[in-house]
């Protein structure tokens, strides 16, 4: 039995913090979790946590806004109760694939396709292109239709109609010009193609300015509004950081995750985090559950995830495979288009997609279509968050694969019932070895031992 600590459990997941509280042979930290009338969430921590080791299960899952919202607020009230320390265990952890996104040296997001809006040659609207010139560009023109060309056309409407401008005037005690002495040639006709070229560069200004001239002088405005050109001009929230910054500020001093999304996710915390993996239990599974795995072939649905099934595969001495996505759509909505094209052998032999997450099962699914039809004769798919979200389930039952493994780092219950190629792996140990040996100062490093 483990003393002075405290598990507190989410409103996410109760079946996976009554595991850990068994495994750790504690009772269930009492916590009142419930929301008021308008929406708002209410956290009463209804025992004593002076000086105790508080932790905070939540997961990543279900209604995420409002399940982060309860994490923060929980942190915070047992901050203010006087915890010596709390820790926030997110299995799932919440905006994990909303990392920053990294840009470009010329500013753009690595992510963003190509289109007729951010290329190099498209005219750029003013609000999207900086007004300083580039060493090897000529200086631009300016705001086209923007203040610039308003000031210009007035002059030179003072200029057209004799009114002397502020630069213009002569400082009669002085007696200087400020833009200096007259020129000699003001004659009859050099002052007559002056004045012409200056109502052509009048005109000129104003219909940039949308200003219409008729022949009488008069002018009129457009009937239509003013439209800037649709120029690359896009916002990219750093959700990574923001997160991180709003566990900081309420409170938390660790976070004990599992596999997530992007790895670079533990470098927006100035707190320690501790990414645990699901690894050994689905190596554990591969032994134990899947008939002559030696001969299976472990398969990586994208390049993204091909480090993580080189390892399995690397460990248990299986050969490997990778799904290549090509990614070439004519519109930016048409990414669910990209082909797919298989790297390796699969033929005559049984596959295993190994991913982190499944959300909607379109990768997973439609990478089992692809081995099914080079010839594999079975399809696993083990994931660790299966989040199963919209018409994942309906999804997997009409796809070519035989069994979907899943880990209950989200819950799995109503999941399990729809879906009967759905097997599931309890990772409740895990957390609670982890949670023990933080507990007593022991190093967590064996946890991260793969074989």
């Amino acid at each position: 039995m483990v003393r002075n600590i405290v598990v507190l459990g989410g409103s996410s997941h109760a079946q996976l913090n009554t595991s850990i509280c068994d495994y750790l042979q504690i009772p269930a930290g009492n916590v009142l979790l419930s929301k008021f009338s308008v929406g708002e969430t209410r956290v009463e921590i209804q025992e004593s946590v002076r000086g105790k080791d508080v932790y905070i299960l939540q997961s990543g899952c279900g209604k995420v806004n409002d399940h982060l919202v309860e994490l923060l607020i929980a942190i915070s009230a047992c901050k203010t109760a006087s915890a010596n320390k709390v820790t926030a265990v997110c299995p799932l952890f919440p905006y994990s694939r909303q990392s920053d996104i990294p840009y470009n040296k010329t500013g753009a997001p690595l992510s963003k396709a190509s289109n007729c809006y951010n290329k190099p040659d498209f005219p750029y609207s003013f609000e999207s292109k900086p007004q300083t010139p580039h060493p090897d560009h000529p200086p631009s023109l300016g705001l086209t239709n923007g203040v610039n060309g308003l000031h210009k056309g007035l002059e030179k409407l003072q200029a057209d109609n004799g009114i002397p401008d502020a630069h213009s005037i002569q400082h009669g005690r002085n007696g200087y010009f400020v833009r200096g002495p007259p020129n000699r040639s003001d004659t009859l006709d050099s002052q007559k193609s002056s004045l012409s070229h200056r109502q052509r560069n009048w005109s000129s200004s104003s219909l940039a300015n949308g200003i219409n001239h008729d022949e009488n002088g008069s002018t009129s405005s457009k009937d239509a509004q003013f439209q800037p050109r649709p120029g690359y001009k896009q916002w990219v929230a750093q959700a990574g950081t923001l997160i991180a910054n709003l566990l900081i500020c309420a409170g938390a001093d660790h976070v004990i995750t599992m596999d997530l999304h992007d790895p670079q996710y533990q470098g927006f915390f100035d707190i320690p985090v501790d990414n645990l993996y699901a690894r050994p239990l689905l190596k554990d599974y591969i032994r134990k559950k899947i008939p002559d795995y030696q001969q299976a072939v472990v398969v990586s649905p994208d390049a993204g995830g091909a480090k993580r099934a080189t390892a399995i595969a690397d460990g248990l001495g299986m050969p490997f495979a990778l799904i290549h996505k090509e990614r070439r759509p004519t519109k930016i909505t048409d990414r669910q288009n990209a082909t797919m094209m298989l790297v390796g052998d699969v033929s005559n032999r049984t596959t295993i997609l190994v991913d982190d997450l499944a959300d909607t099962s379109n990768t997973i699914t439609r990478a089992a279509k692809l081995l099914k039809k080079e010839g594999a004769t079975k399809v696993y798919a083990l994931i660790t968050h299966g989040v199963l979200s919209g018409d994942a389930i309906e999804r997997i039952n009409a796809s070519a694969l035989d069994k979907v493994v899943v880990t209950n780092s989200v819950p799995q219950e109503e999941h399990k019932k729809l879906c009967p190629k759905l097997e599931v792996l309890e990772v409740g140990h895990i957390f609670a070895e982890a949670i023990r040996r933080v507990h007593h100062g022991e190093s967590i490093s064996a946890l991260f031992q793969y074989d």
